[in-house]
């Protein structure tokens, strides 16, 4: 504790000389890891390997953090020769030597590389080739926590996409999840499954178009600071764990079955992000009243409107008909649907002074 304090303390005093005479002057550093290394309290580390890393996570530097502005630019008063020698050689194509860097959470510092990340970040490289020297945070905080349980997640399914979920004890779901489809894989191809492979089937063929669900029909929307993930591991905890009654109403629950694996089978013969039960049709029609003299051009506006199906010009108190034809999520009533593109579409016609609408309850209709 005693070597923990004064390393604290010694990195304090540096950072105050260094930033002496002018208060400015720290934000104008890129990150220094051994400040936040502190205040994490991130001392474990483990390998991670070799990977690509977005550079614009790479956000400071472990020993050199002064020597580069907070955009990653090497200061005007420091020679410049090596970085020019490098700038040319990534314009080039010229393979480099992977950079080495420090991650805690889901950000980096530069262990060694320094020049290139500040190369790759001017010239606009998106990634650079890392190796990656993990450090754990140990302070518990409920950021914390949860990022402890989403690395120990990655470890095991080592899946390239990120899920990323707010709520702590949920990736076990998951775990479980995986663990139950590579006793299924295991079943129906008679081989042993590993559990790295079991993960990458599970995600594309299970995690992913529920994920593409939940998204397309805006269920996000109704859960602020939530993400796909969260109601992708709620929704499936209920529907195929606990069978617990469902409320996401006729459609999501005629998508989503009671089992899993029967899910994953029903959307092997859908193409990918093609899910129609998602949208319904939902015919209106639309009352208009308009200022004189300005009836034939509205309805030029009106018909151009792709949904739009017929126009009418009628006598009586009413000027005009319009039938619509209108798609609407899962997700939306009919009447919010229709609400908004009155609203939205007509109403901001110049020249209409008011609409009444009238959704069909009960239709019959003759064929052609």
């Amino acid at each position: 504790m005693a070597i923990t304090s004064l390393k604290s303390i010694l990195i304090k005093f540096r950072n105050k000389l260094a930033n002496a005479g002018n208060g400015r002057d720290r934000g104008r550093f890129v990150k220094s890891f051994d400040e936040d290394q502190q205040k994490e309290e991130a001392f474990v580390h483990k390998n991670k390997g070799f990977a690509w890393v977005p550079v614009e996570q790479i956000v400071g530097s472990v020993g050199r953090y002064q020597d580069f502005d907070n955009e990653f630019r090497l200061k005007q008063h420091l020679p410049s020769d090596r970085l020019k020698v490098i700038k040319e050689a990534m314009k080039s194509g010229k393979r480099l030597p992977p950079v080495k860097l420090y991650q805690i959470k889901d950000e980096y510092y530069a262990l060694d590389g320094n020049h290139r990340i500040a190369a790759a970040k001017e010239i606009g490289l998106l990634e650079v080739y890392s190796e990656i020297l993990e450090f754990i945070p140990s302070k518990d905080t409920l950021e914390n926590i949860i990022y402890r349980e989403k690395s120990e997640f990655n470890d095991i399914a080592r899946l390239s996409n990120p899920i990323n979920l707010t709520e702590v004890g949920q990736y076990v779901h998951l775990i479980q999840q995986i663990s139950k489809h590579r006793e299924f894989l295991e079943h129906e191809t008679k081989e042993t499954v590993s559990f790295e492979n079991s993960a990458k089937d599970w995600y594309q063929t299970i995690y992913k178009p529920l994920s593409d669900i939940i998204a397309r029909g805006g269920l996000l929307e109704a859960f602020p600071g939530r993400t796909i993930a969260d109601l992708y591991t709620y929704i499936s905890i209920h529907q195929w764990g606990n069978r617990r009654s469902r409320n996401y109403g006729n459609a999501i629950d005629h998508i989503v079955t009671d089992d899993m694996e029967a899910f994953r089978k029903k959307m092997e013969n859908t193409k990918e992000i093609e899910y129609p039960e998602m949208h319904r049709g939902v015919t209106a029609f639309i009352l208009i009243n308009v200022k004189g003299k300005s009836e034939f051009k509205i309805m030029d506006r009106l018909f151009a409107l792709k949904e739009v199906q017929e126009v009418h010009s009628v006598h009586g108190d009413i000027d005009l008909l319009v039938k619509v034809t209108l798609t609407r999520d899962l997700m939306s009533s009919d009447a919010e649907i229709i609400s908004l593109f009155v609203h939205n579409k007509v109403r901001s016609i110049s020249g209409v002074t008011g609409t009444v609408t009238l959704i069909p309850g009960v239709s019959k209709m003759k064929s052609k």
